[in-house]
């Protein structure tokens, strides 16, 4: 399992960072589009939505990127490449979400069966992200080093979780990780924080730089567990099967989903 899941990050990566590093803004933007409607459907059938209710979603999901790639585009030619009011508005709310909302959720184990709260929380958590992505292409240096903090988080809490996992974080959610792994995501994400602050982001306060990546891990961590417990209560073991090895669109972007939007609001 392990072979294949080398074997198409091989095969991803190289795209993803030709995608990022060449391609125009708005290029990016619409490209972003096919796996926003691959997540969207992952959603949609985690959710039990029919055809239907699916199609309203994905329809809402296009509506809301035309919405806000309004809202990006003239981001760009601002003095310093600010972020403008009404998208740090879209990331306060998403982070708040995920710092608020969705550790209820998961603390409490609701079981959500009702479809309109379920497409609106698909809202909050797809749109966001995909606006994150969006705007921090301006700089694709600067986003490759973000999503470095969410891949490294990953491989991280994967390695050292089977290599010293005993203590499990969530059970009833994902009994396959654990705090050992926890831990072993935040110290390697410590060490990345420092290595990427002296060679690259020099610029920033080291406590920004160090603060801003470990709170992208540990709501990474809550993205992670909320996808787990959705499928959970779908009664499904991945959220898609788009990536051999890996699972699904969600499976892949599950971390991303809550981090992304807190390194909009911290780093642009």
């Amino acid at each position: 399992m392990l072979e294949v899941r080398i074997m198409t990050v091989m095969v991803v990566l190289p795209l993803l960072l030709a995608a990022m590093f060449l391609l125009p803004n708005t290029w990016w933007n619409i490209a972003l589009v096919a796996p926003l409607l691959v997540a969207g459907h992952e959603w949609a059938r985690l959710a039990d939505f029919g055809r239907g209710a699916e199609a309203a979603f994905l329809t809402a999901l296009l509506a809301g990127c035309l919405m806000l790639w309004l809202i990006a585009v003239p981001a760009a030619q601002r003095p310093g490449n600010a972020a403008a009011a009404p998208e740090r508005a879209v990331f306060a709310v998403a982070v708040a979400f995920w710092c608020v909302i969705a550790p209820c959720w998961l603390w409490l184990k609701i079981v959500v069966r009702q479809r309109l709260a379920l497409a609106v929380v698909g809202l909050v958590v797809l749109l966001p992200t995909w606006l994150a992505l969006a705007r921090l292409q301006h700089d694709a240096w600067l986003l490759l080093q973000l999503l470095a903090v969410i891949w490294i988080a990953d491989s991280a809490a994967y390695f050292a979780g089977r290599a010293l996992g005993t203590r499990k974080l969530a059970p009833a959610i994902s009994p396959g990780k654990t705090w050992e792994g926890v831990g072993g995501a935040f110290a390697a994400v410590i060490a990345y924080a420092l290595a990427v602050h002296f060679a690259l982001l020099s610029t920033r306060d080291l406590p920004t730089v160090i603060a801003g990546f470990v709170s992208m891990v540990a709501v990474g961590i809550v993205g992670d567990l909320l996808e787990s417990w959705l499928k959970r209560c779908a009664g499904a073991k991945d959220s898609g099967r788009v990536f051999p090895g890996h699972g699904g669109m969600l499976d892949r972007i599950d971390s991303m989903t809550a981090a992304l939007p807190l390194a909009a609001l911290v780093f642009v």
